[in-house]
């Protein structure tokens, strides 16, 4: 008898998990059709870069969230001053913890552009592309910059790659010179993710040579995750040479993810 039952009972987990796989999927879908809805319902893409369009990409963002089973818990304020915003990279999932906490546009690959739906959405909610290659980053420094000055505020990854999300790797400040050409702060956010047994969650970082529609699929499977986000008080630019800067940046999330840590891991486990 139950050696029958065995079977039965591993083929109805499965037949559970892919269902909750498929209504995953379905749930994904119908944010993103949201999104579009949001974009030309409101003519988002008639000024895609209007800095009161960041409440729509907030709500998006939260809508990704519940898709991808992230529950989103900020520590302290997440200011909404104008500023430069930077944070530690760990997934393509940030942008949605992130925007959810956060008013801010983002900074993304020109080859997303291209990518069909996400690249017209990401382009109609406001998302600047950039091209890697020489020259192009002071191109972009000036791009930030005048987003900066109409008081639009711009997050950018200074790491330039993701990473398990257990420490900061080197900061690439030379983007953070817009914020000095605009006279504007830099925001520090950081993101630690948690999984249910109170660690470093493993799903959620993008990294390897996993192949992002793989990362995806993951994701989708994963069990709840917690994002924890916290703000740390804005540098002040003035005064600051990009080198002076790039090392206070470096400097202040080391130790503010140092800070997240212990306290939501310990958190987690006590």
């Amino acid at each position: 008898m139950n050696e029958s039952a065995a079977p039965t009972s591993s083929a109805l987990k499965g037949f559970a998990r892919f269902s909750l796989y498929v209504r995953k999927v379905a749930a994904s879908i119908g944010a993103v059709i949201e999104g579009f809805y949001l974009v030309y319902f409101y003519r988002l893409y008639k000024n895609p870069n209007n800095p009161a369009n960041t409440r729509y990409v907030q709500y998006f963002c939260r809508k990704l969230c519940k898709v991808f089973n992230i529950d989103v818990q900020v520590h302290g304020d997440i200011p909404r001053h104008p500023a430069l915003w930077v944070s530690n990279h760990i997934s393509w999932l940030d942008v949605a913890v992130l925007g959810s906490g956060a008013r801010v546009f983002f900074l993304a690959k020109a080859e997303i552009e291209k990518w069909p739906l996400i690249g017209k959405l990401a382009k109609g909610g406001g998302t600047l592309f950039i091209k890697r290659g020489s020259g192009d980053s002071i191109k972009i420094k000036e791009q930030i910059t005048d987003f900066l000055k109409q008081d639009s505020p711009v997050l950018f990854f200074p790491e330039a790659t993701t990473t398990d999300g257990s420490k900061i790797k080197k900061v690439h400040g030379r983007l953070l010179g817009a914020a000095i050409d605009a006279q504007r702060p830099v925001q520090i956010c950081l993101i630690c993710y948690v999984n249910k047994h109170g660690e470093l969650d493993m799903v959620a970082p993008y990294i390897g040579d996993i192949s992002f529609a793989q990362h995806v699929q993951n994701v989708l499977e994963m069990p709840k995750v917690t994002a924890h986000l916290m703000a740390l008080p804005a540098i002040d630019s003035a005064g600051h040479t990009v080198d002076s800067l790039t090392h206070e940046v470096q400097q202040k999330m080391t130790e503010g993810l140092a800070q997240l840590q212990a306290k939501v891991l310990h958190a987690a486990t006590s």
